[in-house]
């Protein structure tokens, strides 16, 4: 098999785990130098700015998702029909920079900054008492 054959199964026939991941964009300058990582996967509420393309430039939060389409929907990133409809444009996510993550995922934060997530404390339940067992008394033929 040819290798741009097998590139394009790899992009266009994967599997939803595979195109999660396909969902990752750049960070930011300073937050490549806060987290030290430098791409994360994009999530709803994140403010990201557009690099290329017709809307290059542009800041807005992600407002939809596309995993089929490996793409993401900004707020204030609209066309217009020739009708005058307005409908949302979206843009490839190797086409972004982060600039603010959205906070409200402790978990997602917490594996950016590199510590292991807490878990919550389980409420103490009571153990059952140990009951001993009596002594039984020895015979002289027993062995210790």
């Amino acid at each position: 098999m040819k290798p741009t054959k097998m590139r394009n199964q790899m992009i266009y026939q994967a599997t939803f785990q595979t195109k999660n991941k396909q969902l990752g964009s750049a960070l930011s300058k300073d937050l490549h130098k806060k987290y030290g990582k430098r791409s994360v996967r994009v999530v709803e509420g994140d403010s990201v700015t557009i690099l290329r393309g017709e809307f290059k430039g542009v800041d807005g939060k992600v407002a939809k998702i596309s995993t089929q389409k490996s793409s993401v929907a900004i707020e204030g990133v609209k066309k217009e029909k020739t009708k005058g409809d307005k409908f949302d444009v979206y843009i490839h996510t190797s086409n972004l920079v982060v600039t603010s993550l959205n906070g409200e995922d402790k978990w997602r934060i917490a594996k950016l900054e590199g510590k292991a997530p807490k878990k919550q404390p389980k409420t103490e339940t009571k153990a059952p008492k140990e009951t001993k067992v009596a002594d039984k008394p020895k015979k002289e033929g027993d062995k210790e």
